[in-house]
Formats: structure tokens, C-alpha cells, sequence
């Protein structure tokens, strides 16, 4: 055993073979921080809010899992591997990583794994990708020297811009999410409309004890 992980080691240390095994490893992280991430979501949200028996509750966890784990692992495959390709065919020298390299390997990975398929699985990811994406762009918005406008933004406007930006963010956030809630709930995903259904919505019918306190209906 240990002679053959001694040559397993030589073999996954040979740097030669290093952009080849980055490429198994990343799909390997992929699935399992997919896997992680989905599977106690699902176990919690399935089994608390869906019907069915057990095993029917039990295939629709793994069924997510596996989904999610696919998701994330065929992503990073696809993306890092263009970026491997792009290093490669660079016209200002090869091996060298271009100013836009990640941006259009992530475009391809994107269209391939989450533009094509259409879930609530890949709905998820891409509007949790999204929120981020926003909020990030909100900081560099307002940091020195990322456009034109930057340098009329002084440091104190720039410390009371952040200071007061995720409090109005925050507000404005659930705002909008409870009027479209009242006024246009089948705009919003299914899982959140079920969720504040039963938050907002299922508080306002009961007729015993029993569905009031103990269970919900």
C-alpha cells in the first residue's frame, strides 16, 4: 500500500501533468462543494414542505444533490478548462492569461451548464451568482480610479455611500419582494412564494388550536 501511494504521489506531483489534474481536481470540487451545499438545503426544505412518502421525499433529496454536485462540477471543467485553451492561443504570447480570459470562459460555462437547462436547481444558483455580482459591482462602483466618475467621489462621500448603502439595500430589498408577493406572486419563484405563503399568507386561516399553534393546516 504504501509503495502505491508513494507512485500515486509521484504521479499527481509531476508538474507536466499539472493543467491535466487541475482539470480532475476542479471537477472534483465541483461536485463535492455542490453536493455540500445541496444536500442538508434539500433534506430540510423537502422533507418540511413536501408531500409524499418517505422514499418518493428521499429520491428528491439525492435527485437535487446529484443535480446541483453535476452543475457545479461540468461548470468548473468547462471553465477551466477554456481558460487552459485561451492561455494557449493568446496572441501576445503563450501561456499568458488575457484581461478577459475568465469573463468569456465563464460565458461559455454559463450558456453550456445553466443557460441551456432550465431548473429550479440552476434558477437557484444563477440568481444567488447574480445577488453577488450586484453587490460587488456596488462596491467597485464607488473605489478610486474604477471610471470616469470616480474622482468626483470624495473619501467622505465614498465612507457615507458604504455606511448607508446596505441598510437601503436591505429595505428596498424586502420592499419589493412583499408587494410583488401581494400584488404579482406568481412573478416569484416557486420556492420563495411557498415559503411566504405559509409565512404570511397560511397565519391568516384557523380553526382549531390544533392548526393554530400545533401544526399549520
Amino acid at each position: 500500500m504504501d509503495a502505491l501511494m508513494s507512485r500515486l504521489d509521484a504521479f499527481v506531483t509531476n508538474p507536466d501533468l499539472a493543467p491535466i489534474l487541475a482539470l480532475v481536481k476542479t471537477i472534483r470540487n465541483g461536485a463535492v462543494y455542490g453536493a455540500k451545499v445541496r444536500f442538508p438545503h434539500a433534506l430540510v426544505m423537502i422533507f418540511l414542505f413536501r408531500s409524499g412518502t418517505f422514499r418518493e421525499k428521499a429520491k428528491l433529496v439525492l435527485k437535487a444533490t446529484r443535480q446541483h454536485a453535476r452543475n457545479l462540477a461540468t461548470f468548473a471543467f468547462i471553465y477551466k478548462s477554456s481558460m487552459l485553451v485561451l492561455r494557449n492561443v493568446n496572441p501576445s504570447g503563450v501561456g499568458k492569461e488575457g484581461r478577459f480570459d475568465s469573463f468569456f470562459a465563464g460565458l461559455l460555462g454559463g450558456y453550456a451548464v445553466f443557460g441551456r437547462n432550465k431548473t429550479s436547481i440552476t434558477q437557484q444558483i444563477v440568481i444567488y451568482i447574480f445577488a453577488r455580482v450586484l453587490l460587488a459591482l456596488a462596491k467597485l462602483s464607488v473605489q478610486p480610479n474604477m471610471h470616469p466618475l470616480s474622482s468626483l467621489i470624495t473619501p467622505g462621500t465614498r465612507a457615507d455611500i458604504e455606511k448607508q448603502a446596505w441598510p437601503v439595500f436591505a429595505s428596498v430589498s424586502w420592499a419589493m419582494v412583499m408587494y410583488l408577493f401581494r400584488w404579482h406572486p406568481d412573478a416569484l419563484m416557486s420556492s420563495l412564494k411557498s415559503s411566504m405563503v405559509y409565512i404570511y399568507s397560511d397565519c391568516d386561516h384557523w380553526d382549531s388550536f390544533r392548526n393554530f399553534m400545533i401544526h399549520n393546516k
